[in-house]
């Protein structure tokens, strides 16, 4: 077999792959050997058909199967013989001539195939004793803590039904169906629904008109869609509701206390004020960790400079743009709505991808040469948090990652990516900083805002692509129903 270079540009190669006729036919003649006294020919004894009758019957065949297997087996060996590490999967390119393919197989003419493909850059480590970070820290408060809890108990209040008008705090239960122009709007009709006044779930405008009504009362509704809700077809259109209230019931009073503990199923109201803590704790703590990793990131995208595969970084690009669109699409906006343009957008996301890209194989070689490995524990655990995402799919989903290689790499990679960053914190200089709440919360918005300014069509598009470098890796937001409810309406007017 000889293998020749005929191209290395830059981190592109491709190989000229070629077998002699003689070694293929050589092959064909083995595997010939090896079946001839397993066929049943009629007209011929077992073990005794001619080699020529052999090859006439079975050695297309035969030689389409080594095609296959050299095709298939020989560029993972190519590509290791050389020291050499294929970003993707490279490309064979063999004859699509059809004389030149029978040639092949009757193994008159030599095997030629190509590789195309792109090398993974030389990453030449250097060392990260320079690497300083600040980790901002906070003290949860009894009062924060307290705060919360009462969320949570109001979340859980009681409600008695009352034969009074309707005041804000009181919940109302209610049918409605809302019109556009005299006719009914998809998602704009409702039974059951429950509204506490003065929660702002609803469209502005829609509780206030609903204070002062009893249980029974019908009355019509005129409320104004805001100009930038997401269905165009509402926005800053005129809508009626007509409104049936079927029952009006005011608040009980909310007692932090073992009852309501055990409403929600905890032992305790001590135990609850632990449970809200931690939860608090971990919200900061992710919070923390996010701009923590940010840092060192920063730093190493300083610290290395190199040409990344084009293939890699068209992919992650492809990905990130995709998310971009599909999030203008759902918001109904476009470039200039945010102050930039297409042109530009795409520049600054193929900056992103190649940031995305050269860090990803700077964190691989550094937890490659640290022995970081994720375990088939934390493997199950990832894949058991993915079912829990999709219950009643849970089959299919573990089909897809027994059936689909790519799938278990996706869950593999962030929690390899985390275990490098855990190790880069037992090598680097860090410092604690204790900070407020208020101060750890105002300089992530800060840094929010650069990275939608940076090249952001929509926040939550730019926000998955860009911080996903510091590990929140967001997910983009569910399509909105066009009602006036909270499940609709005032998440979509976020």
């Amino acid at each position: 077999m000889q293998v020749i270079e005929t191209l290395a540009e830059g981190l592109k190669r491709e190989i000229k792959v070629v077998i002699p006729a003689k070694d293929m036919q050589d092959k064909m003649n083995e595997r010939l050997a090896d079946v001839k006294d397993k066929v049943r020919i009629n007209g011929f004894r077992p073990g005794k058909v001619p080699a020529a009758h052999l090859k006439k019957v079975y050695g297309k065949s035969i030689m389409a199967d080594l095609v296959n297997e050299i095709v298939r087996e020989q560029p993972a060996a190519i590509l290791s013989s050389r020291g050499e590490k294929s970003a993707t999967q490279p490309e064979i390119a063999m004859t699509e001539d059809k004389d030149e393919a029978d040639k092949i197989l009757a193994a008159e003419q030599d095997f030629e195939f190509t590789l195309s493909y792109e090398v993974l850059p030389p990453i030449e480590l250097k060392s990260v004793k320079g690497i300083k970070v600040t980790r901002e820290v906070i003290d949860i408060s009894d009062d924060e803590v307290n705060e919360q809890v009462l969320k949570v108990a109001e979340s859980a209040r009681a409600y008695e039904t009352k034969t009074g008008k309707a005041a804000d705090g009181d919940r109302i239960t209610m049918d409605y169906v809302g019109k556009v122009d005299g006719e009914a709007f998809e998602g704009g009709t409702d039974q059951g629904a429950e509204l506490v006044l003065g929660s702002g779930r609803f469209i502005p405008g829609f509780e206030d008109q609903l204070v002062g009504v009893k249980a029974g009362a019908e009355k019509t509704i005129t409320v104004t869609f805001p100009a930038d809700y997401p269905a165009k077809n509402l926005a800053g259109k005129e809508a009626t509701f007509d409104v049936t209230v079927k029952d009006v019931a005011a608040p009980a009073a909310v007692e932090i206390n073992d009852e309501l503990a055990s409403k929600l199923g905890i032992e305790s109201a001590d135990r609850l004020k632990e449970i809200v803590r931690g939860q608090i704790e971990s919200q900061y703590g992710s919070l923390t960790r996010q701009k923590l990793k940010r840092q060192i990131l920063d730093q190493l995208d300083e610290m290395y400079k190199f040409e990344t595969p084009n293939s890699l970084v068209d992919a992650e690009y492809n990905g990130i743009w995709s998310q971009v669109n599909n999030d203008l699409a759902q918001s109904g906006k476009t470039f200039e709505d945010e102050d930039t343009t297409e042109e530009k957008a795409r520049e600054e996301y193929k900056t992103l991808a190649e940031r995305r890209v050269r860090l990803g194989l700077v964190l691989s070689e550094i937890g490659e040469k640290a022995g970081v490995e994720v375990s088939e524990d934390e493997m199950q655990r990832a894949i058991y948090d993915q079912l829990r995402q999709y219950p009643g799919q849970e089959k299919q989903i573990l089909e897809f990652f027994r059936s689909q290689p790519g799938a278990a790499a996706s869950i593999r990679a962030p929690i390899f990516e985390e275990k490098v960053i855990d190790h880069l914190l037992t090598e680097i200089d860090v410092t604690d900083k204790k900070v407020t709440k208020e101060e750890l919360l105002a300089e992530e918005e800060g840094e929010a805002k650069a990275e939608t300014k940076k090249a952001a069509p929509k926040k939550k598009a730019a926000a998955k692509a860009e911080a996903a470098d510091a590990g929140e890796g967001e997910e983009a937001a569910p399509k909105k129903k066009a009602a006036p409810k909270k499940k609709a309406a005032d998440e979509s007017a976020e």
